[in-house]
């Protein structure tokens, strides 16, 4: 039986990739559409949270007090121990803290020229964030270190004590003392490292105070007049208040704030009131939040918030290969018949009507073994098109 291998490609670069969204298919057998098939399992990504029975979130899950927010604290700092992979000695940008190193700790170098062999230490930038609620003393923080000048690996590194000041320059108060061991989280870029609760705080690190009017700040994921509205709908039916009233105690001032006035026998001691407003519980059906997709190419993920649609398009993509075997063979374990096709028809699957949803193209591309830089890649360039419906946010 004669037999031919065709390996067919798009172009010098390109294969076939054909996804046909929301458009019926005809003498082609069943779409290929999992999320939408009876009995199967849709993809957690695709499932608003709003569509699961009992569903609820929090106030505090998706807004925080006006006045709170992260702290950043930095410093430069020198890590030491590197197997030949720090910076030359001859930079003096280094010579000149290492020597005020050896100086601290009784061993002075008259000649900065002695540490010109040296490879083992590098000057790093070093930072932290002490989170929203704030910090206090002897709190620990993870710390981030980052090549400042021509190192190239922090491999196997420890930092030295190294103290972080607030975030303004001329800001000199102490916040907090850094060191330990470094570890590089990527590989491919191992020229930043991490010191696992690295930071010790010397001073606290506190919010704002709370006056007779607090604010609640909506998470930028969550912004809206739906959400604010939402959230002092409730807060005024939690303190028994009639919004026809003139003067409801919280009002949604714009899409990411609702201010929310204390009780007068509340303001000596707040913090059983704030406490039962930021834990009343609401649906997230009420918030009407806007449809998302977050891609992080870094750490190849892509998070998927709401039931994120996609209108008709056409995608080809590289280094994808039909192959087929012509005739067919008859199949034995011995000589199995070969069929390969890298790509696959994407319909609605019962929703002739309607628009295909993004959780039916990532399980093609599931089908399809796509790598998930080249579905950020598809993804970046059908919301570019205009064709994805839904917040694009690259991280």
């Amino acid at each position: 039986m004669a037999r031919s291998r065709i390996n067919v490609r798009l172009s010098a670069s390109v294969a076939q990739l054909a996804a046909l969204l929301a458009a019926p298919t005809s003498g082609m057998g069943q779409p290929a559409d999992p999320a939408g098939a009876p009995g199967a399992p849709t993809p957690a990504a695709a499932a608003p949270a709003a569509d699961r029975p009992g569903a609820s979130i929090s106030i505090q899950d998706i807004a925080r007090l006006g006045g709170q927010g992260r702290s950043p604290l930095r410093g430069i700092g020198l890590v030491v121990g590197l197997n030949g992979t720090g910076d030359p000695g001859t930079e003096l940008a280094l010579a000149r803290p290492l020597a005020q190193v050896y100086a601290a700790n009784n061993v002075p170098l008259p000649d900065l020229k002695e540490l010109a062999r040296s490879k083992s230490v590098a000057l790093v930038w070093v930072s932290c964030e002490a989170p929203e609620t704030g910090a206090r003393v002897d709190d620990r923080l993870d710390v981030t270190v980052s090549v400042m000048h021509s190192a190239t690996n922090l491999e196997g590194g420890e930092l030295l004590l190294t103290p972080l000041t607030g975030p303004f320059a001329g800001d000199a108060r102490l916040f907090a003392m850094a060191s330990g061991p470094v570890s590089v989280p990527s590989l491919s870029n191992p020229r930043v490292g991490r010191v696992r609760l690295g930071a010790q705080v010397t001073r606290d690190i506190r919010s704002a105070p709370i006056g007779d009017v607090l604010e609640l700040v909506i998470e930028p994921h969550a912004r809206g007049w739906p959400t604010t509205r939402a959230i002092a709908t409730e807060i005024n039916g939690l303190l028994g208040q009639d919004e026809a009233g003139a003067d409801p105690p919280a009002r949604a001032v714009d899409e990411a704030t609702v201010r929310v006035a204390v009780p007068p026998a509340e303001r000596a001691d707040p913090a059983a009131f704030i406490s039962r407003i930021v834990s009343a519980r609401l649906s997230p059906a009420l918030l009407d939040l806007p449809a998302q997709v977050i891609v992080n190419e870094r750490t190849g993920s892509i998070v998927v918030t709401g039931d994120v649609e996609i209108s008709p398009v056409a995608i080809e993509h590289k280094d994808l290969v039909v192959t087929t075997v012509v005739p067919p063979p008859t199949p034995t374990p011995q000589d199995p018949l070969v069929l390969e096709q890298n790509w696959v028809g994407l319909a609605t699957g019962g929703r002739g009507s309607e628009r295909a949803r993004l959780a039916d193209l990532l399980e093609a591309f599931k089908q399809l073994n796509v790598p998930v830089k080249d579905q950020i890649a598809v993804l970046a360039q059908i919301h570019r098109s205009g064709r994805l419906h839904a917040r694009f946010i690259v991280e």
